[in-house]
């Protein structure tokens, strides 16, 4: 099939081409604005490939999505490309407002208009996927899981945004007959993550001897997805989805912000010891928690399980081991975007 990728040169949808390329038989299109969380590097293992093209665009740009989508003539689109930090999102609600919502509601409004234009089969085989997140679902207490019934109540700006391109997803489906599909996913971690996300920032914080800043008393809980677990699951919806459907994406893997800033430290400590011998957690550090901050996030994913046949097949502990050791092995890379960034340096924790 011909898959068209928005945001693919960002860190899901860069794993998502990459897994495309490498593992499929699927073409791509990557139509990425390249803003300051997007770069072609993520993807230049599979640029070469004859089934790999890339177009920088905007998704606000209707002309621009329009012209794309009908030179590339897609059997599916799938909808990543998002304003995705919560601290960002406080600072500057705007930009949220206008790529997560505006945007969406380009990509829905020049899709269909593709649609329309499909044979009858065509039509019926074409899907509209939108990747979101499980934080539209707001905070849990101690127990319970987000379900795909959960009523939406979402926190931040970036939360609400993001809720609000789910709803005109659902409605261009319910309206229009869009085949469209949502998935809302948990808290993703691994290779090519840009280094203002919690994981990645406590590594390259530790190995610079920075302090380790956590919100409060970091006992925030979340459940982490290894990224290639999640395009695994995404390949599933979009080839096997039911249109209208939305599943939930989790990993099964509830820890606590400080849980896992300590595990990240003992696995540096373990294999880029501190010339002075001390553990990096001795750089964690207590700041002011964020505003509105979510207690808890966990996913039930056996909807995608029971219909789909997805699972995670990566433990937080094989995942972040990983991950850990990717950074380490690829310095070379997130020092560049540092370097690039480092007048937008921010606390940055994104959880």
């Amino acid at each position: 099939m011909r898959i068209f990728v928005t945001g693919g040169a960002g860190f899901i949808g860069s794993a998502l081409v990459r897994h495309l390329i490498e593992n499929t038989n699927h073409e791509v299109l990557n139509f990425d604005k390249l803003t300051y969380a997007g770069t072609l590097s993520t993807v230049g293992r599979v640029a070469s490939s004859n089934r790999y093209r890339f177009v920088q665009g905007d998704i606000c740009d209707a002309e621009a999505v329009k012209a794309a989508i009908a030179e590339f003539k897609p059997d599916i689109v799938t909808h990543l490309a998002a304003e995705s930090h919560v601290d960002r999102s406080i600072d500057g609600p705007g930009a949220f407002v206008q790529t997560n919502v505006v945007g969406t509601f380009t990509m829905l409004s020049e899709t269909r208009a593709y649609w329309l234009g499909l044979d009858d089969e065509a039509m019926a085989a074409f899907r509209f996927h939108h990747i979101s997140t499980d934080e539209v679902y707001g905070s849990l207490g101690d127990t319970g899981l987000f379900t795909e019934e959960t009523p939406y109540d979402p926190r931040s700006p970036y939360s609400a945004s993001k809720a609000g391109s789910d709803h005109l997803v659902s409605a261009w489906g319910h309206t229009f007959g869009l085949p469209v599909l949502i998935t809302n996913c948990s808290n993703n971690y691994g290779p090519y993550h840009f280094p203002e996300k919690l994981i990645p920032l406590m590594i390259v914080k530790a190995l610079a001897g920075a302090d380790l800043p956590v919100y409060g008393e970091g006992d925030q809980v979340r459940d982490w997805l290894f990224v290639d677990d999640h395009v695994h699951a995404l390949q599933a919806v979009f080839e096997k989805g039911e249109p209208g459907r939305t599943y939930n994406v989790g990993g099964n893997n509830e820890k606590q912000n400080i849980e896992v800033v300590k595990t990240v430290c003992a696995i540096l400590d373990r294999l880029r010891p501190r010339a002075d011998g001390q553990s990096y957690a001795t750089q964690i550090t207590y700041v002011a928690d964020r505003p509105g901050h979510d207690k808890r996030y966990a996913i039930d994913a056996s909807r995608i399980k029971n219909e789909l046949g997805w699972e995670p097949a990566e433990t937080f502990e094989t995942g972040i081991q990983k991950t850990v050791a990717w950074y380490l092995d690829n310095q070379s890379w997130w020092e560049a975007i540092v370097a690039e960034h480092k007048a937008d340096q921010r606390r940055g924790l994104s959880v």
